[in-house]
């Protein structure tokens, strides 16, 4: 039986989940890519040839690569995965009855490839080529999206995070990611690899409106030892957390949680784009994150309830005491404050650890990693002219389903 189980950020990573670029990020354009919530378009090939780049590193590392599209295939080839999937996203309020109907022969039509591919990179009109006289169809275009891309399932650690003995299906923040939650839902409910194994869903995995209560795994850290380290972002809000927390508790997988209130800024979207570990007592961070954040601790009370203590001492103090450390090395974004601040936009801080003190992290970062270096880590580079262009690094392209502890 498969072991799904993610007990720190360093410790050896086995088993990880990975999107390589594709029929989504064809379809980003300079008139959508803002609602897609990308900064700018990629060159598809040069990306896909980055990202294999990226997943031939963790190969040599001894790392178990799954591909999204190719998983959700396999998920949708169980019938009862296949009408699960299409009825969270083929209905008659989205569409009305009549275009609702065209859309779900078409796809139940295709190949559950060819499916996988469209339910992640869209549908048009003219795909579809329906005769079907619905005003809903009358009124588009033969290029407007009938269901649109997801292009951000490139970033595979947002959508769901495992900690220690289970995972967080999370409910995303923006509506152009909403979508991704249903892939991963069919994939830990419907997949061979997942159907029969042991693990909690803390998190998420409900027909329900979770409001305000989103979390994306860029925010989540499981630094280890029982801790995990949750940033309050732009897309992670401390309700989200504190409904995190409840889960991790109440199934005794963790038994503190950090909350760390972040700025909500684009360039500070979660946490690991300012700050990650990379070995045991070792941390690389954007400086302008240090500047008085609120922070809180969290600890299982009793009938279920949470326990909250404000941080006099600052955050790091905070993750020392978690990790039974007397201290944290700090390495911070490298060259001057102009050079810093493009690197960390460049995603400098965002790095993989594969295990401890062995980083994966985008070459172009020339004074980070030579930062880095000088502590005494050992830094893996891949190419990222391309896939850099959509904000995110090693880390945030990343869903580790199985690591050891430290």
């Amino acid at each position: 039986m498969s072991r799904f189980y993610v007990g720190s950020e360093v410790g050896q990573l086995r088993k990880v989940l990975l999107h390589r670029p594709e029929l989504s990020l064809r379809r980003l354009t300079p008139s959508n890519c803002e609602d897609l919530l990308f900064d700018d378009v990629l060159r598809i090939e040069q990306a896909g040839e980055e990202h294999d780049a990226f997943a031939q590193v963790l190969r040599d590392q001894g790392v178990e690569v799954f591909l999204l599209r190719d998983t959700l295939a396999e998920t949708l080839a169980n019938p009862e995965a296949k009408t699960w999937v299409l009825d969270c996203q083929v209905n008659e309020h989205r569409y009305g009855p009549s275009l609702a109907r065209e859309v779900r022969n078409y796809f139940e039509s295709l190949s559950n490839h060819d499916l996988a591919s469209h339910l992640i990179g869209g549908l048009t009109v003219d795909e579809l080529n329906s005769a079907c006289g619905s005003p809903t169809l009358g009124m588009m275009n033969q290029t407007d999206f009938i269901l649109d891309p997801i292009p951000n399932h490139l970033f595979t650690r947002d959508t769901s995070c495992w900690v220690y003995g289970g995972v967080s299906v999370n409910p995303m923040a923006k509506p152009a990611r909403k979508r991704e939650t249903v892939h991963m839902r069919a994939i830990y409910k419907f997949h061979p690899m997942f159907k029969d194994a042991d693990f909690h869903t803390y998190y998420g995995d409900s027909d329900m409106n979770y409001d305000l209560a989103t979390i994306e795994g860029g925010d989540v850290l499981v630094i280890g030892r029982g801790a995990v380290l949750i940033g309050m972002s732009e897309r992670t809000t401390a309700q989200g957390v504190e409904n995190l927390a409840r889960g991790l508790f109440k199934t005794g997988q963790a038994k503190k949680v950090i909350a760390l209130e972040l700025p909500k800024a684009r360039s500070c979207m979660h946490l690991d784009t300012v700050f990650t570990h990379m070995d045991v007592d070792c941390f690389t961070y954007y400086p302008d994150i240090m500047k008085g954040n609120n922070c809180w601790e969290l600890t299982p009370g009793d009938n279920e309830d949470i326990v909250f203590t404000q941080v006099k001492d600052g955050f790091t103090n905070a993750i020392a005491r978690a990790l039974d450390l007397d201290s944290l090395r700090m390495i911070p974004t490298g060259g001057d404050v102009f050079e810093a601040e493009r690197e960390q936009w460049n995603d400098a801080n965002n790095v993989l650890a594969v295990k401890p003190g062995t980083v994966v992290t985008y070459e172009r970062n020339v004074y980070t990693i030579e930062n880095m270096q000088k502590a005494g880590i050992e830094v893996l580079a891949i190419p990222g002219e391309d896939l850099g262009r959509g904000r995110g690094g090693a880390r945030c392209m990343s869903c580790p389903m199985e690591r050891d502890d430290i």
